[in-house]
């Protein structure tokens, strides 16, 4: 393998496969960091469903991004994306979470090396594979990434010179407070509060509290925080999720909170840099609360007591000392958001508020 590479006279080409929802793109950031790290830099191309493209294309650690057509594209699709995996001559193919058809188009288009998690009967095209045994969810989802790269690393003889750490998106610099002043002046909110950023929706793919619980959750950590502490709220939503948004806008806005929409965004790409402007972010395990664990933000996930989303599988990526979890008790049904006790959630939000430092909530 280091001989094909070395023969070409150039780092190796890596092509990294993470084909599924937006959240699960974000865990693979640090495993992509990860293999950025090594000497010689390989080159790293990504395989991505178009929803996924722009966040793909802001990532500090791809070189390149292909667009994957899906399971249900055509068969003039299918053979575009296997001729073009084929004319890239890839070393090396890293599937994060293995498929059939993903492992039959990298032995189809002869790519030597290709690694996944030894799971499931996608595993026969791979001829290096990694037991992880992910559903036991014993380590965090990025952690099994980080594995999977290292043992790529170690395939291909490379070694990471430094081991990255949060933020896994690092911005570039003004950008955080080109962000706050950007919002402040479409919202009117005072930068030298704390904001934080709610995001009431599921997406899809998680359950989450409902409308009524984050207006509780909101009341009571608003309760709780000091006068010169109190926090600015903003509510976002994806596509489809307005009237969640506006289901706890209402209410806060009757009792007298400081509450606000986050104005409509030119896609994914700006939503996901606005974030950059909340001190906190707040939301069930979606795609955007791992946005803001990227960009190291402080995160506070509700997540429901299924074995295979717990806590600790889709912990967030941001420092630990900024990210706090919530689940239903051991005793409660594997989705029943309605027995988190949102009081205890209250208090641990509003005292995490109270610890970051000054300069955060400045906006420095």
């Amino acid at each position: 393998m280091t001989a094909t590479s070395t023969a070409r006279g150039a780092a190796p080409r890596l092509l990294v496969v993470r084909n599924d929802k937006l959240g699960d793109f974000m865990l693979a950031w640090p495993a992509l960091a990860r293999l950025k790290a090594a000497s010689p830099a390989p080159r790293v191309s990504v395989l991505v469903p178009a929803y996924t493209v722009p966040m793909a294309r802001l990532c500090p650690w791809v070189d390149e991004v292909l667009l994957d057509p899906g399971d249900g594209a055509s068969r003039a699709e299918q053979r575009r994306l296997l001729a073009e995996v084929k004319a890239a001559r890839f070393d090396a193919l890293l599937t994060l979470f293995s498929t059939p058809r993903i492992g039959w188009l990298g032995w189809r288009a002869g790519i030597p090396l290709r690694l996944a998690p030894a799971t499931k009967w996608a595993q026969l095209f791979y001829n290096r594979r990694v037991v992880q045994r992910r559903s036991r969810s014993e380590k965090p989802e990025y952690r099994y990434n980080i594995e999977l790269a290292e043992a790529l690393l170690s395939e291909l003889d490379l070694t990471p010179d430094i081991e990255p750490e949060p933020p896994w998106w690092p911005l570039p610099e003004g950008e955080r407070r080109a962000q706050r002043r950007r919002l402040a002046e479409e919202l009117g909110l005072d930068p030298a509060r704390s904001w934080v950023f709610l995001h009431g929706g599921s997406g899809g793919s998680a359950v989450n509290l409902s409308p009524a619980q984050y207006v509780r959750l909101v009341q009571e950590v608003d309760a709780r925080l000091p006068m010169e502490r109190r926090a600015q709220w903003v509510l976002t939503a994806g596509p489809g999720e307005e009237a969640t948004a506006e289901a706890i806008l209402a209410p806060l806005r009757k009792a007298g909170l400081e509450a606000q929409r986050l104005p409509p965004r030119a896609g994914l790409e700006d939503f996901a840099r606005t974030l950059a402007a909340a001190d906190l972010f707040v939301a069930g395990s979606t795609g955007p609360l791992h946005i803001a664990g990227c960009l190291d933000i402080a995160t506070a996930g509700f997540y429901p007591a299924h074995r295979s989303a717990t806590p600790l599988r889709w912990q967030t990526c941001n420092h630990a000392e900024r990210r706090l979890a919530f689940c239903p008790p051991a005793d409660a049904g594997e989705q029943d958001m309605a027995t988190i006790d949102i009081p205890a959630a209250a208090e641990a939000v509003s005292d995490l508020l109270c610890r970051l430092p000054a300069a955060v909530t400045s906006g420095s």
